[in-house]
C-alpha cells in the first residue's frame, strides 16, 4: 500500500462569529456587550488520499473547502479531530511542514507586486532555503516547461492574469514540493492558457509524482485532471469515489447525433433500434437526428444497429451528459450515497410490483 499524502481524520473546524443587532440602539448595544454565535463550517470529515494521486475536492461556495485546505497548510487549527499532511502535523510543526508542500491560491499572489519575477523567485529561494545549484536546476525546468523566459524580468504588476497565474505554479514548485495544493487555480483564464496549466500539471504528476489536491468551480479543470472526486456541502462529505463512477452512477443517459445522406422519417429510425428499450428518437430536420441511450444500453450495440442498416450515414456526435449537470443534482438530492440507495430501493420496489403482478 502506498504512503499517504494527506490523511484526516474527523476533521471539524468551528468560527465564533458576532451577532450585529439592527438599527442604532442594536448597534449601540453591540458596542457594550457584544453576542456571538457558533458557525461550523467543516463537520467531522474523514478522508485519504495516498501519494502521486490528483484529487478534486469540490463543492459550492460555502460549502468548506477554502476553510479545508487552509487547515491542510496550517494556516487554520482545527477545532477538533487530527490532520496529517506527509507526515507532518501542519499547524504545530509549520517551520518544516511548509518545505513539503506548494500552495496556489488563485485570487492571492505570493510574488511582489513592484519586483521582477526572478527577484521574487530568489526571494522564495532564500525563504525556503533552497541551496542555489537546485534552485537553477529546477527553474530552468520550470520555466521551459511554462515557457516564462519573456517574464522573468518583468513586474508582477504588468503581467496578465494568465501569465502571472503561470508564474505563481512555479513560485509554488521552486523548492520541489511533495504536495501541491490548488485553490481555484485556473480562475477567470481563457480556454488556451486553461489548458497550458492543465497539461503542465498532468506532467509535474506523471514525472515528478507530485500530489496533488484541487479545488475549483471549473468542473473542466476535473475532468482532465483528477480521476478521484471529493464533494463537499454545507461541510460535510456527500461524496468520495472516482470521477467515472460518479458520472456512471448519475448521468442520466448518452445522446448519439446523426446526420443523414439523405431524409429520413422517425418511424424509419424506431425501426432499427426496435427492442432496445428506453431508446427514443428526436428528428431535428429531414436529415439530422438525436438518438437517446439510458445508461442500461450499450451504446456499441445501438450503434452497430444503426451503422449496419442501410440508412446513409454521414457524421455521428456521442454527447456524454454534462458533469456540471450531474454534480447540480447531487448537491439538490443532499447525497450522492442516499440518492444512489433511494434510486436502488426504487428500482427493487418497481421489480416486486412487478413480479407481484405477473
Amino acid at each position: 500500500m502506498s504512503r499517504l499524502a494527506i490523511d484526516v481524520q474527523d476533521l471539524r473546524k468551528q468560527f465564533k462569529v458576532q451577532n450585529n443587532r439592527a438599527g442604532l440602539g442594536g448597534a449601540l448595544k453591540d458596542l457594550f456587550k457584544r453576542e456571538y454565535r457558533e458557525v461550523t463550517a467543516v463537520k467531522d470529515i474523514t478522508f485519504q488520499i495516498p501519494q502521486g494521486e490528483i484529487c478534486g475536492y469540490i463543492g459550492e461556495n460555502g460549502a468548506g473547502k477554502s476553510t479545508t485546505i487552509k487547515m491542510l497548510t496550517g494556516i487554520l487549527v482545527p477545532t477538533s479531530g487530527q490532520l496529517r499532511v506527509n507526515g507532518f502535523v501542519p499547524h504545530k510543526e509549520r517551520e518544516k511542514f511548509v518545505k513539503e508542500i506548494g500552495v496556489v491560491f488563485g485570487q492571492r499572489s505570493q510574488l511582489w507586486w513592484d519586483i521582477g519575477v526572478i527577484e521574487s523567485f530568489q526571494l522564495l529561494r532564500k525563504v525556503y532555503r533552497v541551496p542555489e545549484a537546485d534552485f537553477r536546476r529546477r527553474l530552468d525546468e520550470l520555466v521551459e516547461r511554462l515557457q516564462l523566459g519573456e517574464l522573468l524580468n518583468r513586474p508582477v504588476r504588468k503581467l496578465s492574469l494568465g501569465q502571472r497565474m503561470r508564474c505563481e505554479l512555479v513560485a509554488s514548485l521552486l523548492h520541489n514540493p511533495s504536495i501541491l495544493f490548488l485553490d481555484e487555480p485556473t480562475i477567470g483564464l481563457d480556454i488556451i492558457v486553461k489548458t497550458e496549466i492543465r497539461e503542465f500539471l498532468k506532467g509535474m504528476n506523471k514525472e515528478h509524482g507530485t500530489t496533488i489536491l484541487l479545488t475549483t468551480h471549473d468542473l473542466q479543470d476535473i475532468e482532465a485532471l483528477c480521476s478521484r472526486v471529493i464533494m463537499l456541502d454545507d461541510g460535510r462529505i456527500i461524496y468520495d469515489g472516482g470521477l467515472e463512477d460518479l458520472k456512471s452512477r448519475w448521468s442520466k443517459g448518452r445522446e448519439i447525433k446523426f446526420q443523414f445522406g439523405s431524409a429520413v422519417t422517425t418511424d424509419r429510425l424506431r425501426t432499427l433500434t426496435e427492442g432496445l428499450t428506453g431508446v427514443s428518437w428526436t428528428l431535428e430536420n429531414g436529415v439530422e437526428a438525436a438518438m437517446w441511450l439510458p445508461n442500461e444500453i450499450n451504446v456499441s450495440d445501438a450503434l452497430a444497429r444503426v451503422v449496419g442498416s442501410s440508412v446513409d450515414i454521414r457524421d455521428i456526435k456521442i454527447m456524454e451528459t454534462n458533469t456540471d449537470e450531474i454534480v447540480r443534482a447531487i448537491y439538490q438530492s443532499g447525497s450522492a450515497e442516499t440518492k444512489a440507495a433511494a434510486a436502488a430501493a426504487l428500482e427493487d420496489d418497481t421489480a416486486i410490483s412487478g413480479a407481484a403482478r405477473s
